[in-house]
């Protein structure tokens, strides 16, 4: 039977930046999940990225995994939020040099939590391997896979997506719902620089997201995040790129000049869910099996770098004290640590979708006019520019760039 100090159910985005949290603390972990990496080495651009907020960077950076981009991200200096096209607004600009988030493609992120796990000297990568049964008794965790190999740790993670197998076998309860709402992601070549802003343009029919991307050889990019109700989004994905292209230049103003798509298209239906705990007899979850939110703030994929930062620090404390790691008390503390948190992101996410939603010239005049008011009264502005960068409240050690 092959033991680690934790097993990882799941190398996507969060389990693997867990297991190199870890790992540069010296805790050993056992990757397990069913995806053979290798198909996606030379696979093209896809049109998905991720806004990666200020603290999260500081984790990659501190845990090695920034050493590895193979193509730096590109910064948001500025975030520029407003109501349709209606002048006014709010604008978040840091007051230091650091940026209030980076954006990447999806796939260079991986390639360097890959390049990561496999420079670690305490990971254990298990591609292409289906768990066959989990037994989480009272001393440890026992973990058989489809090929007979046995894996045991005192503590089980479970990074395994929204669907979390693994949380519904613990029979966790979860609060979620539908919205009506389709994502179309893709990325946009335009005339003008974008000069490192990020848009927020809320419609009653969904916001557009406009992010800024490296520029690449043939001119200057930024990614698209469009919510479209249900019933539209197949007829915008038949539009031919060409037609895409003056919608999406409709929908921001034009501000940019001509735009062309610069990657395919693709969508994925829009939903909530939030776990009711995320700890379980030596069980810990993370990421998109703890929580999903509504992309209209970029912070999903940073809930789950936090999940991963503080739970790093709370194991690596307990192993200095000699601990069991599955210990309750450890996982209380993990509990109480992140469950505050991601919540409040989430009923904040879920909240601003539902109050741009309402249509009206009077529902927009009063949001302008909030927004008009917040972008006048400091302490309320700076915090709201703390949360985008993700430096809000108790922050582990690893999201203030320090090691654990």
């Amino acid at each position: 039977m092959d033991r680690s100090d934790v097993i990882i159910l799941g190398g996507g985005l969060v389990g693997l930046a867990l297991a190199a949290a870890l790992d540069a603390s010296g805790l050993s972990s056992i990757v397990v999940d069913p995806a053979d990496p290798d198909t996606r080495l030379d696979a093209a651009f896809d049109g998905r990225t991720s806004a990666v907020s200020s603290s999260s960077l500081r984790m990659l950076e501190t845990t090695g995994v920034a050493d590895h981009f193979p193509v730096p991200g590109c910064p948001i200096r500025t975030i520029q939020v407003a109501d349709g096209l209606e002048p006014g607004g709010l604008s978040f600009e840091p007051g230091d040099d650091e940026a209030l988030g980076w954006m990447h493609e999806n796939r260079h992120l991986r390639a360097a939590l890959r390049a990561r796990a496999e420079a670690g000297k305490t990971i254990w990568l298990l591609w292409k391997s289906t768990v066959a049964d989990v037994d989480r008794s009272e001393h440890k965790v026992v973990v058989s896979l489809s090929d007979g190999r046995r894996l045991s740790a005192p503590l089980l993670v479970a990074a395994d997506g929204r669907r979390s197998p693994m949380r519904e076998q613990a029979g966790i309860r979860m609060a979620r719902w539908k919205y009506d709402h389709q994502a179309i992601v893709s990325v946009l070549r335009h005339e003008r620089p974008h000069g490192n802003v990020a848009y927020e343009i809320f419609y009653p029919s969904g916001p557009f997201a406009l992010l800024p991307m490296t520029d690449d050889s043939d001119g200057h990019r930024s990614a698209i995040v469009w919510s479209v109700r249900d019933e539209d989004a197949a007829g915008m994905l038949s539009l031919d790129e060409a037609d895409f292209a003056a919608e999406a230049r409709r929908a921001m103003g034009g501000f940019l000049g001509d735009i062309a798509l610069a990657a395919p298209r693709s969508t994925y239906p829009l939903g909530f869910h939030h776990a009711a705990t995320i700890t379980a007899d030596r069980l810990a979850l993370v990421g998109d099996s703890a929580h999903a939110i509504h992309p209209i703030a970029g912070q999903g994929l940073n809930l789950g770098f936090r999940d991963a930062a503080a739970l790093a620090q709370v194991l690596v404390e307990g192993a200095r004290l000699g601990l069991d790691l599955g210990d309750r008390q450890l996982l209380d503390r993990y509990q109480r640590w992140r469950a505050l948190d991601a919540l409040s992101v989430a009923v904040a996410t879920d909240s601003l979708t539902r109050i741009y939603g309402i249509r009206g010239r009077t529902a927009s005049a009063v949001r302008r006019f909030g927004m008009g008011l917040i972008d006048r009264i400091g302490p309320i502005k700076n915090r709201l520019t703390s949360e985008a960068r993700g430096t809000s409240g108790d922050l582990p050690l690893l999201l203030r760039g320090l090691p654990i």
